[in-house]
């Protein structure tokens, strides 16, 4: 008669390699978040300082607008180092406005990323080729904030 317990080796062995494997790859991810600094990116996000920038679009110029944002402006925002948190327009829309919010981790931060993106070839490709039918935007509007202590996002 065979040993009980010497028939589950395999299983218990194989039991113990899947723990093992488990605990060698969630220390492997803490290690390569930490080391490739996404816990510094999370400390960063602290006391960004913030841009709401409002767009009046010309006359059925909103649509053309909303195009150049989405196929070339909010990659060349990330590009130059600026955070897009978000885009909008109203629901009643009378004005033709696009609405969105930046983030910067600090002003000089913020007027360096704008230098960058107004001297980019591609941003100014992109702007040239959106108004050869006339401009899009007849009026801009901005305003810097900065997150409260009970806000989510700082």
């Amino acid at each position: 008669m065979a040993r009980s317990g010497w028939c589950d080796a395999p299983r218990t062995l194989r039991a113990m390699l899947k723990k093992t494997n488990t605990f060698t790859a969630l220390l492997a991810a803490l290690f390569v978040s930490t080391f490739f600094g996404l816990e510094s990116a999370r400390a960063e996000e602290k006391n960004r300082y913030f841009e709401i920038r409002t767009y009046y679009a010309n006359e059925g110029k909103l649509d053309a607008l909303k195009a150049r944002f989405r196929d070339h402006t909010v990659a060349l925002f990330k590009k130059h180092g600026m955070t897009n948190i978000g885009y909008w327009t109203p629901v009643d829309n009378k004005e033709n406005k696009l609405v969105y919010i930046l983030a910067y981790p600090n002003k000089e931060a913020r007027k360096k990323a704008w230098q960058g993106f107004i001297n980019d070839p591609v941003w100014k490709k992109a702007y040239k080729a959106s108004t050869k039918d006339g401009r899009l935007v007849k009026k801009i509007e901005n305003e810097f904030l900065s997150g409260t202590d009970f806000s989510a996002i700082k």
